[in-house]
Order: structure tokens, then C-alpha cells, then sequence
């Protein structure tokens, strides 16, 4: 089966900034704002509508409630590692529900199965029966 096009992000649809990094890095990380915060606005995109229902669905902590995509990437010193980070991830997510979900088909459990399951009831049903009040033929209360 032929694999469907990658979507496309316009990058006139993503507001990025930079900001300074946090954690530790010296004096480099006081002074330089390497960080990208990378913004993308889902419901305003030029994305195919089912994409960006599927995008929207996504449990994500980093999709806001307005349905504003944000990614923060700080992994690298230089500003534009951290661009083309932020670029990628945000690539990979859109990608990643570009094609829709297969629809499952309800199939007819096999004969073997069938056999089975009733071969275990059936051994289930045999250990029960020998749980019962054992009972002797001369005593009778």
C-alpha cells in the first residue's frame, strides 16, 4: 500500500519565539535566549479538517483548550538546533494523525476457539461438581 503524502505546515501558521533556556548551562544560559517557544493555532490551519479533528481529539498537555498547539524545545545550545527541534516535533505530531484510523470489522470467532472455550467450561463445570457435601450411603442427617 502506498504511503499518503506528508502533511505540509505553513510556516506563516507558526509563531515562534525565543526565550531564554532553563536549567543549568553556566553563564550562557543567563545571557543567551536559545530556547524556542513554538506556537501553532490548530483550528485556524490550513489543515484538512479531519486532520485537525484528530489533532484536536489528542490527549496532549500541549494542546491548550483553545486548541493552540505549543512546543517548547531547549534541548540545544544554538538557537537554530532548537528551531528546526521544535519544527520537527511539531511535524511529527501533525503526521502522526495524518492518516485516519482503520475501521475495525467484526469477524466470527474460529471453530477451534469455539472448541476450546467449551472444552474449558466444560473442566470448570467437572471441578465444581467435585465440591459438593461429600455424602456417604449409610449416614443419613
Amino acid at each position: 500500500m502506498a504511503q499518503p503524502a506528508l502533511l505540509q505546515i505553513d510556516e506563516t501558521e507558526v509563531e515562534i519565539s525565543a526565550i531564554r533556556a532553563q536549567g543549568a548551562g553556566g553563564q550562557n544560559v543567563n545571557k543567551v535566549s536559545s530556547a524556542i517557544h513554538l506556537r501553532f493555532d490548530i483550528p485556524a490551519s490550513s489543515l484538512p479538517e479531519d486532520v485537525k479533528e484528530r489533532l484536536l481529539a489528542l490527549r496532549d498537555s500541549r494542546i491548550t483548550q483553545d486548541g493552540v498547539l505549543v512546543i517548547k524545545a531547549q534541548q540545544h545550545r544554538s538557537q537554530d538546533l532548537n528551531r528546526l527541534d521544535a519544527y520537527a516535533r511539531l511535524h511529527e505530531l501533525v503526521n502522526s494523525v495524518a492518516r485516519p484510523p482503520k475501521t475495525r470489522r467484526a469477524t466470527q470467532p474460529t471453530y477451534g476457539s469455539r472448541q476450546r472455550r467449551l472444552e474449558g467450561k466444560s473442566q470448570r463445570s467437572e471441578t465444581k461438581a467435585l465440591r459438593g457435601r461429600v455424602r456417604n450411603g449409610s449416614d443419613s442427617h
